[in-house]
Protein backbone atom coordinates (compact mmCIF):
# COMPACT_ATOMS: atom_id res chain seq x y z
CA UNK A 1 0.00 0.00 0.00
CA UNK A 2 1.08 3.03 -1.18
CA UNK A 3 0.44 7.10 -1.47
CA UNK A 4 2.96 7.75 -3.88
CA UNK A 5 -0.34 7.29 -7.00
CA UNK A 6 -2.55 9.73 -5.20
CA UNK A 7 -2.60 13.46 -5.68
CA UNK A 8 -0.09 15.47 -3.35
CA UNK A 9 -3.16 16.61 -1.28
CA UNK A 10 -4.60 13.17 -0.34
CA UNK A 11 -1.29 11.57 0.41
CA UNK A 12 -1.40 12.45 4.23
CA UNK A 13 -5.07 11.93 4.87
CA UNK A 14 -4.40 8.29 3.31
CA UNK A 15 -1.39 7.37 5.63
CA UNK A 16 -3.20 9.03 8.72
CA UNK A 17 -6.59 6.76 8.18
CA UNK A 18 -4.33 3.75 7.65
CA UNK A 19 -2.47 4.14 10.54
CA UNK A 20 -5.97 4.74 12.50
CA UNK A 21 -7.71 1.39 11.14
CA UNK A 22 -3.90 -0.74 11.29
CA UNK A 23 -2.69 0.22 14.64
CA UNK A 24 -5.13 2.06 16.70
CA UNK A 25 -6.77 5.83 16.67
CA UNK A 26 -3.92 8.44 16.64
CA UNK A 27 -3.78 12.00 16.19
CA UNK A 28 -1.39 12.96 13.45
CA UNK A 29 0.08 15.97 11.81
CA UNK A 30 2.72 16.44 9.48
CA UNK A 31 6.61 17.69 10.43
CA UNK A 32 7.29 19.20 7.47
CA UNK A 33 5.65 21.47 4.39
CA UNK A 34 7.10 19.36 1.64
CA UNK A 35 4.49 16.61 -0.12
CA UNK A 36 3.62 13.94 2.36
CA UNK A 37 5.25 10.49 1.14
CA UNK A 38 4.23 7.35 3.01
CA UNK A 39 3.41 3.65 2.19
CA UNK A 40 3.05 0.66 4.28
CA UNK A 41 3.00 -3.43 4.40
CA UNK A 42 0.66 -4.95 6.76
CA UNK A 43 0.87 -9.02 7.24
CA UNK A 44 -1.43 -10.45 9.68
CA UNK A 45 -0.10 -13.84 11.35
CA UNK A 46 -2.86 -14.26 13.32
CA UNK A 47 -3.17 -12.96 16.80
CA UNK A 48 0.04 -11.10 16.14
CA UNK A 49 0.51 -8.20 13.05
CA UNK A 50 3.45 -7.16 11.25
CA UNK A 51 3.70 -4.35 9.65
CA UNK A 52 6.38 -1.58 8.10
CA UNK A 53 5.65 2.11 7.67
CA UNK A 54 7.61 4.30 5.32
CA UNK A 55 6.88 7.92 5.99
CA UNK A 56 8.03 11.68 5.98
CA UNK A 57 8.17 12.66 9.13
CA UNK A 58 5.62 13.17 11.61
CA UNK A 59 4.36 14.06 14.92
CA UNK A 60 1.78 11.38 16.81
CA UNK A 61 -0.65 11.75 19.86
CA UNK A 62 -2.78 9.12 20.78
CA UNK A 63 -4.99 10.62 24.02
CA UNK A 64 -7.36 9.96 26.44
CA UNK A 65 -9.92 10.75 24.06
CA UNK A 66 -8.62 8.67 21.21
CA UNK A 67 -8.25 5.78 23.75
CA UNK A 68 -12.11 5.61 24.93
CA UNK A 69 -12.54 5.60 20.71
CA UNK A 70 -11.22 2.83 20.06
CA UNK A 71 -8.85 0.65 22.10
CA UNK A 72 -6.98 -2.81 21.04
CA UNK A 73 -5.84 -3.45 24.10
CA UNK A 74 -2.51 -4.58 22.11
CA UNK A 75 1.42 -4.08 23.11
CA UNK A 76 3.14 -1.96 19.80
CA UNK A 77 6.82 -2.58 19.28
CA UNK A 78 8.61 -1.02 16.52
CA UNK A 79 12.08 -1.71 15.00
CA UNK A 80 13.44 1.51 13.53
CA UNK A 81 15.42 0.87 10.15
CA UNK A 82 15.89 4.53 8.85
CA UNK A 83 15.89 7.75 10.16
CA UNK A 84 15.68 8.78 14.11
CA UNK A 85 12.37 9.05 15.96
CA UNK A 86 11.57 9.87 20.01
CA UNK A 87 8.92 8.38 22.02
CA UNK A 88 7.10 9.48 25.30
CA UNK A 89 4.61 7.48 27.71
CA UNK A 90 4.28 6.60 31.41
CA UNK A 91 6.96 9.51 32.21
CA UNK A 92 9.24 7.94 30.11
CA UNK A 93 11.04 9.83 26.73
CA UNK A 94 13.58 8.38 24.56
CA UNK A 95 15.34 8.57 21.77
CA UNK A 96 15.80 5.88 18.59
CA UNK A 97 18.38 5.29 16.05
CA UNK A 98 18.97 2.92 13.78
CA UNK A 99 18.62 -0.72 14.55
CA UNK A 100 16.64 0.38 18.28
CA UNK A 101 13.29 -0.67 19.30
CA UNK A 102 10.54 0.84 21.13
CA UNK A 103 7.44 -0.44 23.09
CA UNK A 104 4.08 1.16 23.85
CA UNK A 105 0.65 0.08 25.39
CA UNK A 106 -2.47 1.20 23.07
CA UNK A 107 -4.39 1.60 26.53
CA UNK A 108 -2.22 4.46 27.51
CA UNK A 109 -1.52 8.30 26.10
CA UNK A 110 1.37 8.99 24.19
CA UNK A 111 3.60 11.18 22.03
CA UNK A 112 6.16 10.64 19.04
CA UNK A 113 7.69 12.40 16.41
CA UNK A 114 11.48 12.74 14.72
CA UNK A 115 13.78 15.85 14.86
CA UNK A 116 13.33 18.14 11.92
CA UNK A 117 16.65 17.16 9.79
CA UNK A 118 15.33 13.85 9.46
CA UNK A 119 14.15 12.89 5.73
CA UNK A 120 12.17 9.70 6.05
CA UNK A 121 11.14 7.04 8.76
CA UNK A 122 11.07 3.47 8.24
CA UNK A 123 10.14 1.01 11.34
CA UNK A 124 8.93 -2.59 11.34
CA UNK A 125 5.53 -2.54 14.14
CA UNK A 126 4.77 -5.74 15.97
CA UNK A 127 1.40 -5.25 17.02
CA UNK A 128 0.79 -8.19 20.21
CA UNK A 129 -1.83 -8.52 22.24
CA UNK A 130 -1.54 -8.14 26.17
CA UNK A 131 -3.89 -10.78 27.43
CA UNK A 132 -1.24 -13.15 24.80
CA UNK A 133 1.65 -11.92 26.82
CA UNK A 134 2.75 -14.15 29.67
CA UNK A 135 3.89 -11.53 31.90
CA UNK A 136 2.60 -9.57 34.81
CA UNK A 137 1.62 -5.75 33.33
CA UNK A 138 3.34 -3.90 36.38
CA UNK A 139 6.21 -5.47 35.04
CA UNK A 140 6.23 -4.75 31.36
CA UNK A 141 5.04 -1.25 32.12
CA UNK A 142 8.70 -0.90 33.09
CA UNK A 143 9.89 -1.22 29.75
CA UNK A 144 7.25 1.44 27.88
CA UNK A 145 8.79 4.18 26.00
CA UNK A 146 12.43 2.94 26.54
CA UNK A 147 14.76 2.61 24.25
CA UNK A 148 15.42 -0.76 23.52
CA UNK A 149 19.17 -2.37 22.09
CA UNK A 150 18.18 -4.16 18.84
CA UNK A 151 21.66 -5.56 18.06
CA UNK A 152 22.27 -7.61 21.41
CA UNK A 153 20.81 -10.95 23.07
CA UNK A 154 17.25 -11.38 22.60
CA UNK A 155 16.82 -8.19 21.48
CA UNK A 156 19.06 -8.83 18.53
CA UNK A 157 16.90 -12.32 17.79
CA UNK A 158 13.57 -10.16 18.02
CA UNK A 159 15.39 -7.21 15.33
CA UNK A 160 16.57 -10.15 13.11
CA UNK A 161 12.88 -12.05 13.08
CA UNK A 162 11.14 -9.15 12.29
CA UNK A 163 13.30 -7.53 9.74
CA UNK A 164 13.20 -11.48 7.68
CA UNK A 165 9.43 -11.12 8.21
CA UNK A 166 9.05 -7.90 6.86
CA UNK A 167 11.17 -8.63 3.71
CA UNK A 168 9.73 -11.97 3.24
CA UNK A 169 6.18 -11.96 4.38
CA UNK A 170 4.91 -12.48 0.57
CA UNK A 171 6.40 -15.64 0.19
CA UNK A 172 4.93 -17.71 3.75
CA UNK A 173 2.69 -20.26 3.28
CA UNK A 174 -0.32 -19.99 5.44
CA UNK A 175 0.41 -22.81 7.18
CA UNK A 176 3.51 -21.13 7.91
CA UNK A 177 2.00 -17.94 9.03
CA UNK A 178 0.08 -20.12 11.71
CA UNK A 179 3.72 -21.32 12.88
CA UNK A 180 5.07 -17.46 12.53
CA UNK A 181 2.37 -16.42 14.34
CA UNK A 182 3.47 -18.83 17.71
CA UNK A 183 7.25 -17.74 17.19
CA UNK A 184 6.43 -14.35 17.16
CA UNK A 185 4.31 -14.40 20.48
CA UNK A 186 7.12 -16.30 22.36
CA UNK A 187 10.01 -14.17 20.92
CA UNK A 188 8.28 -10.66 21.72
CA UNK A 189 8.16 -11.96 25.47
CA UNK A 190 11.43 -13.39 26.02
CA UNK A 191 12.83 -10.46 24.46
CA UNK A 192 10.59 -8.63 27.03
CA UNK A 193 11.55 -10.59 29.85
CA UNK A 194 15.30 -10.79 29.02
CA UNK A 195 15.02 -6.94 29.24
CA UNK A 196 13.43 -7.21 32.70
CA UNK A 197 15.89 -9.82 34.29
CA UNK A 198 12.48 -12.28 34.91
CA UNK A 199 12.87 -15.34 32.04
CA UNK A 200 12.33 -17.76 34.63
CA UNK A 201 8.78 -16.62 34.83
CA UNK A 202 7.95 -17.53 31.31
CA UNK A 203 6.57 -20.93 30.09
CA UNK A 204 8.31 -23.41 29.41
CA UNK A 205 6.90 -23.42 25.85
CA UNK A 206 7.96 -20.00 25.27
CA UNK A 207 11.30 -20.47 26.90
CA UNK A 208 12.43 -22.80 24.75
CA UNK A 209 11.13 -21.09 21.33
CA UNK A 210 13.28 -18.19 22.70
CA UNK A 211 16.74 -20.72 23.29
CA UNK A 212 15.52 -21.86 19.26
CA UNK A 213 15.83 -19.02 18.22
CA UNK A 214 19.14 -17.97 19.95
CA UNK A 215 20.68 -20.86 18.76
CA UNK A 216 19.61 -20.29 15.31
CA UNK A 217 20.89 -17.14 15.54
CA UNK A 218 24.40 -18.00 16.45
CA UNK A 219 24.26 -21.03 14.25
CA UNK A 220 23.65 -18.58 10.99
CA UNK A 221 26.84 -15.97 12.46
CA UNK A 222 29.02 -18.64 12.60
CA UNK A 223 28.79 -21.02 9.67
CA UNK A 224 31.92 -19.73 8.25
CA UNK A 225 33.30 -22.04 11.46
CA UNK A 226 34.63 -25.74 10.56
CA UNK A 227 33.97 -26.25 13.84
CA UNK A 228 30.67 -25.64 14.35
CA UNK A 229 29.04 -28.97 15.21
CA UNK A 230 25.77 -29.90 17.31
CA UNK A 231 28.65 -30.36 20.65
CA UNK A 232 30.00 -26.83 20.22
CA UNK A 233 26.55 -25.10 19.73
CA UNK A 234 25.66 -27.31 23.02
CA UNK A 235 28.14 -25.70 24.59
CA UNK A 236 28.06 -22.28 24.08
CA UNK A 237 24.17 -22.08 25.21
CA UNK A 238 25.35 -24.10 28.14
CA UNK A 239 22.66 -27.11 27.38
CA UNK A 240 23.86 -30.55 26.97
CA UNK A 241 23.80 -32.17 23.37
CA UNK A 242 20.92 -34.16 24.34
CA UNK A 243 18.54 -30.96 25.09
CA UNK A 244 19.54 -29.64 22.11
CA UNK A 245 18.62 -32.64 19.87
CA UNK A 246 15.50 -32.27 21.97
CA UNK A 247 14.71 -29.06 20.62
CA UNK A 248 15.18 -29.86 16.99
CA UNK A 249 12.97 -32.92 17.27
CA UNK A 250 9.77 -30.82 16.99
CA UNK A 251 11.63 -29.75 13.22
CA UNK A 252 11.26 -31.68 9.81
CA UNK A 253 15.80 -31.72 10.28
CA UNK A 254 18.05 -32.48 12.39
CA UNK A 255 20.51 -29.65 14.12
CA UNK A 256 23.54 -31.44 11.75
CA UNK A 257 21.04 -31.32 8.45
CA UNK A 258 20.17 -27.71 9.78
CA UNK A 259 24.01 -26.67 9.39
CA UNK A 260 24.32 -28.25 6.06
CA UNK A 261 21.15 -26.93 4.80
CA UNK A 262 21.98 -23.33 5.42
CA UNK A 263 26.00 -23.59 4.31
CA UNK A 264 24.35 -25.01 0.97
CA UNK A 265 21.69 -22.15 0.48
CA UNK A 266 24.43 -19.14 1.65
CA UNK A 267 27.09 -20.95 -1.06
CA UNK A 268 24.06 -21.16 -4.03
CA UNK A 269 22.83 -17.30 -3.18
CA UNK A 270 26.87 -16.22 -3.44
CA UNK A 271 26.79 -18.44 -6.62
CA UNK A 272 24.22 -16.64 -8.07
CA UNK A 273 25.54 -13.26 -7.26
CA UNK A 274 27.57 -11.22 -10.29
CA UNK A 275 29.46 -9.23 -8.15
CA UNK A 276 31.47 -12.51 -7.12
CA UNK A 277 31.78 -13.95 -10.28
CA UNK A 278 35.59 -13.72 -9.89
CA UNK A 279 35.82 -15.71 -6.90
CA UNK A 280 36.79 -19.00 -7.52
CA UNK A 281 33.91 -21.84 -6.75
CA UNK A 282 35.99 -23.47 -4.23
CA UNK A 283 36.80 -20.10 -2.37
CA UNK A 284 32.93 -19.47 -1.86
CA UNK A 285 33.09 -22.79 -0.55
CA UNK A 286 35.73 -22.13 1.99
CA UNK A 287 34.09 -18.78 2.87
CA UNK A 288 30.76 -21.08 4.16
CA UNK A 289 32.52 -23.91 6.27
CA UNK A 290 33.50 -26.12 3.29
CA UNK A 291 37.05 -26.45 3.15
CA UNK A 292 36.75 -29.69 0.74
CA UNK A 293 35.96 -28.61 -2.46
CA UNK A 294 35.08 -32.44 -3.15
CA UNK A 295 33.29 -32.54 -0.04
CA UNK A 296 31.38 -29.51 -0.97
CA UNK A 297 30.63 -30.53 -4.82
CA UNK A 298 29.02 -33.89 -3.95
CA UNK A 299 27.01 -32.08 -1.53
CA UNK A 300 25.78 -29.15 -3.38
CA UNK A 301 25.08 -31.78 -6.64
CA UNK A 302 23.13 -34.20 -3.74
CA UNK A 303 20.41 -30.78 -2.54
CA UNK A 304 19.75 -29.04 -6.10
CA UNK A 305 20.88 -32.12 -8.83
CA UNK A 306 23.92 -30.08 -10.60
CA UNK A 307 27.34 -28.96 -9.77
CA UNK A 308 28.12 -25.63 -8.36
CA UNK A 309 30.43 -25.17 -11.35
CA UNK A 310 27.21 -25.62 -13.90
CA UNK A 311 24.68 -23.79 -11.45
CA UNK A 312 26.69 -20.53 -12.09
CA UNK A 313 27.07 -21.24 -15.88
CA UNK A 314 23.11 -20.71 -15.82
CA UNK A 315 22.83 -18.09 -13.74
CA UNK A 316 25.88 -16.19 -15.57
CA UNK A 317 23.75 -16.98 -18.60
CA UNK A 318 20.24 -15.39 -16.64
CA UNK A 319 22.19 -12.05 -16.07
CA UNK A 320 23.55 -12.08 -19.64
CA UNK A 321 20.31 -12.33 -21.14
CA UNK A 322 18.18 -10.06 -18.33
CA UNK A 323 21.63 -7.35 -19.99
CA UNK A 324 20.90 -7.70 -23.35
CA UNK A 325 17.60 -6.97 -23.17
Amino acid sequence: MTSTGLPAGDRFEWFSDLVTRKLAPIAIRQELSDPFEGDATVLDLGRVTVSTFTYTPLRSQRTPALIRQSDPEEYHLALLAQGTTWFSQQRTQSEQTVGDMVMWDTSRPFESGSPNNVQQIRAVVIQVPKSAVPLRPDRVERLLARRLAGNTGMGAVLAQFLGTVAAHGADFAPHELARLDGVALDLFAACAATHLDVVDELPGEARAEALLAQIDAFVDHNLADTALTPAAIAAHHHISVRRLHLLFRGREETVAASIRRRRLERCRADLARPELLGRPVHAIAARWGYPNAAVFSRAFRAAYGMSPTDFRGQAVHRWRTRDAK
